[in-house]
């Protein structure tokens, strides 16, 4: 079974009311391809879900940036899975480099966090990638490959499951891993999933790929065959998201 495309944005810590009236505005104009070709999720701040939700064309998805380790409680400032689920959120994004980095979140405890939100209904972009650092020193394979299995440990059933490879060196610098750069990632993550989990679930995850993407490159990374579509930051915010959205047709072309 192929693959569907899968592009979706990530607004972080962004937007006032009037600003995300505006993206919304822009999203709904857009001339986007077919959902048979690509599957769109946007990732507003919690505060903006609801409202995007209500407001948003139909067949452009929204996801939660982050949720809990487990059930609700005693735990200020956080959200839990089953809170989303009532709100009839379908996604949410876990493990982003920049809550593994700033609030110090394992791997394990991402992993915990996946299998959590999982078994609540939940759909998961799981987020995976190396540090400048860790790419210089020859060990990309080792950290994604690491982060993976701690997600595996907990995880039996992978359809809900895409996997996001953000290089950290990549993310807001502008630098972007290089397609080849990219693909030869993305092939290596799914030898991995071939050899610790199965050759069905490593032919039909989509891996997809993060980090200064744009439209200017988006088109070259989608053509490569183990890139399975985007996790954009940014360009999210802005009507070049419409031409990331729609490189999805150089897969089906």
């Amino acid at each position: 079974m192929a693959r569907k495309f899968f592009v979706g944005g990530n607004w972080k810590c962004n937007g006032t009311t009037g600003e995300v009236k505006k993206i919304v505005e822009t999203l709904n104009a857009g001339k986007i391809a077919s959902s048979d070709v690509v599957e769109v999720v946007v990732s507003p701040p919690y505060v903006f879900l609801t409202t995007v939700k209500s407001e948003l064309r139909p067949e452009i998805q929204v996801a939660a940036q982050n949720c809990w380790v487990k059930k609700g409680g005693a735990f200020t400032g956080e959200v839990s899975a089953e809170m989303l689920s009532d709100l009839s959120i379908p996604w949410v994004i876990l493990g982003h480099s920049e809550r593994r980095a700033l609030l110090n979140e394992s791997n394990e405890f991402v992993g915990e966090k996946v299998a959590y939100a999982l078994s609540k209904g939940l759909k998961v972009i799981a987020c995976v990638g190396e540090t400048l650092e860790q790419r210089e020193a020859g060990t990309t394979m080792d950290v994604v490959a690491a982060q993976t299995k701690a997600i595996a440990d907990k995880v039996t059933d992978w359809t809900n499951v895409v996997i996001a490879y953000e290089p950290v060196w990549a993310i807001g610098t502008g630098k972007v891993a290089s397609p080849e750069q990219a693909q030869e990632v993305h092939a290596e993550l799914r030898k991995w999933l071939v050899a610790n989990i199965s050759a069905e679930v490593a032919a039909s995850t989509r891996i997809i790929y993060g980090g200064s993407v744009s439209g200017a490159n988006c088109k070259e990374l989608a053509g490569k065959p183990d890139v399975d579509g985007f996790l954009v930051g940014g360009a999210s915010l802005k009507p070049e998201f419409i031409d990331i959205i729609n490189s999805a047709t150089v897969k089906s072309a």
